[in-house]
């Protein structure tokens, strides 16, 4: 395709119309009617998914654009535009599913696409009505309203002005005084916006509520997991994956933290202290973001013949904006453009080791996304949300026997990091979904209340964490810079389901890289073609569902960490 050739500031900003989107959408719909056999039909499909591809594209290039400067007027209209359209045009991919689930040539339209494409279909049924139309796009306003305060922060600290992003480095600071000073100015801000933002998460959950009870749910959980694709679990199996957390994982860091806090020698340690790893200070990359763009172009093409072509793919048609600037939405994503066969990693880079993560972990989604374009039916492209976390985190992994070309000197001390980190992050990432999942059965929660709950959970899963200094996190506001509980409800479990499977990645990469890189492949080009659970089967991976298997996957990991020399950091 010669779009594919294009580079991204050549993409065209088209922000669809009403009327035009929905006369072709109505047409296309309108063919599909008219179809009597799936032969009739598998055309009628096939254009539809090649317009649902144009539309798509035009989306994401604009949230895209959206998010690189949330102060543009020209990009800002647009996305409110589309925040107004997203939900028209899913009545209409509603409607088009609800044809073929119901059309009297289904199996033979089944043997064509898989089983699997319709138990989805199914369960988009279950997440739509017309009828709560008018709430999603509240709803996407009220999100896009969220990251245009939060990417519009600006923190005064030691005379310059900086966004959330760019606070981090000093967060990370070996000096205790920057770190606290950092922590302080961050939390200022925190609680000059609690408020505004309190009150943007509180329409936002009571408008959940309200559709999950049009749709005729209980509470928003059943709707939540159910957007999410997840046909495989319920949130019973989720709260038995939490405990087994807490019971194995748990223990675990906090014994590292305070190994940590011993090291380095602080006596009563705050939140912000657990941010520095080591006496002699944090693990460095060696430059800025071109010269880290050049070492995973390195990396990249040494991995494997795929990978190579991937990044230069990436590299060649500027498919990577890394820097953190004034405007720019805070955090890091990966997106795709269908059109151009294109993924695009979005980055806040701030002088830290994340910026490195950032290259493997995003590159990873990026990757599965570049292997996984020729699949023909889009649904298949990309699995669900914890399946693409397993591409990210297992690529961090998969990076580590090219640190030395990233962090020099410092290589295995980033390795140590960055394996305890990721220990250290299930006890938060259980924390922020127990929280969520509290929130949409109390729906009526002040904001004060929610806060409390969260720092009760928070207390018994992270109990290491202070803050003396800052007082609106010490009154449990630390879940409002999460920008998951916002924007995509209980997308956040999925993180901690990934990194326990990346974690079996790691052991296996280490005894034979050979096997456990193909194993890895032929996941990322299996894109979606079937659940979670039936992804880690086809490619004999424990599922961290089943009881014990979080403790499997984990102790490998300890010898690991005690194999480190830590002397030398």
């Amino acid at each position: 395709m010669k779009e594919k050739s294009l580079k991204f500031e050549q993409y065209p900003l088209r922000i669809p119309t009403e009327k035009r989107t929905i006369n072709k959408l109505e047409a296309l719909i309108k063919e599909l009617e008219e179809c009597g056999s799936a032969n009739t039909a598998k055309l009628a499909v096939k254009h539809w998914n090649k317009y649902m591809s144009e539309l798509a594209t035009d989306v994401s290039v604009i949230q895209v654009r959206y998010t690189l400067d949330t102060t543009n007027k020209v990009y800002k209209n647009a996305q409110d535009k589309v925040d107004e359209l997203s939900p028209i045009f899913s009545k209409y991919s509603n409607d088009f599913e609800k044809i073929l689930l119901k059309a009297k040539y289904r199996k033979d339209l089944e043997k064509l696409y898989g089983k699997y494409l319709f138990k989805m279909y199914e369960n988009n049924q279950k997440a739509f009505d017309p009828k709560i139309i008018p709430d999603l796009i509240e709803e996407n306003k009220l999100t896009s309203k969220y990251d245009e305060i939060m990417g519009g922060a600006q923190i005064e600290f030691r005379g310059g002005t900086y966004n959330l992003s760019q606070m981090g480095k000093f967060t990370t600071d070996s000096d205790r005084e920057t770190r606290k000073e950092a922590s302080i100015a961050m939390d200022k801000w925190l609680g000059e916006h609690d408020q505004e933002i309190g009150e943007i998460y509180d329409k936002l959950v009571h408008l959940r509520d309200g559709m999950a009870k049009k749709l005729g749910y209980k509470n928003f959980i059943e709707l939540g997991y159910i957007r999410l694709g997840r046909t495989d679990y319920n949130a019973k199996m989720v709260k038995g994956y939490r405990e087994q957390i807490k019971e194995v994982v748990v223990p675990v860091a906090q014994k590292l933290y305070k190994k940590q806090m011993k090291e380095l020698g602080i006596k009563d340690p705050q939140a912000f202290d657990y941010n520095l790893k080591f006496k002699t200070g944090n693990p460095m990359p060696i430059g800025d973001s071109k010269v880290l763009t050049k070492v995973a172009k390195e990396m990249y093409e040494d991995m494997s013949k795929e990978s190579s072509e991937f990044i230069n793919f990436m590299i060649d048609n500027h498919l990577l904006d890394l820097d953190a600037r004034p405007g720019k939405a805070p955090g890091g994503y990966c997106t795709y453009f269908p059109v151009y066969k294109a993924p695009f990693i979005f980055s806040n880079f701030n002088g830290t080791d994340g910026d490195v993560n950032v290259l493997c972990h995003e590159g990873g989604h990026a990757f599965q996304a570049y292997l996984s374009s020729g699949i023909k039916i889009p649904e298949y492209q990309n699995p669900t949300l914890e399946s693409c976390e397993i591409h990210s985190m297992s690529m961090e992994f998969f990076s580590w026997p090219y640190m030395e070309k990233f962090f020099a000197k410092d290589a295995e001390k980033y390795k140590y990091a960055h394996l305890a980190d990721a220990i250290e992050f299930l006890p938060y990432g259980i924390t922020i979904d127990e929280f969520q999942h509290w929130v949409y059965e109390h729906p009526n929660a002040t904001h004060e209340e929610r806060c409390a709950k969260y720092l009760e959970i928070e207390k018994a899963n992270l109990p290491h964490k202070k803050y003396d200094y800052c007082p609106a996190l010490a009154k449990g506001k630390w879940w409002i810079r999460q920008s998951h509980v916002f924007g995509t409800p209980f997308y956040y479990i999925d993180y901690t389901l990934a990194q326990v499977v990346a974690f079996q990645f790691l052991a296996e990469d280490l005894k034979d890289h050979q096997k456990a890189w193909k194993k890895y492949v032929k996941l990322c080009k299996l894109g979606g073609k079937m659940p979670f659970t039936g992804l880690l089967e086809k490619v004999h991976l424990r599922n961290p569902f089943e009881d014990g298997n979080v403790k499997k996957n984990i102790n490998p990991l300890l010898k690991v960490l005690k194999g480190f020399d830590e002397s030398k950091f």
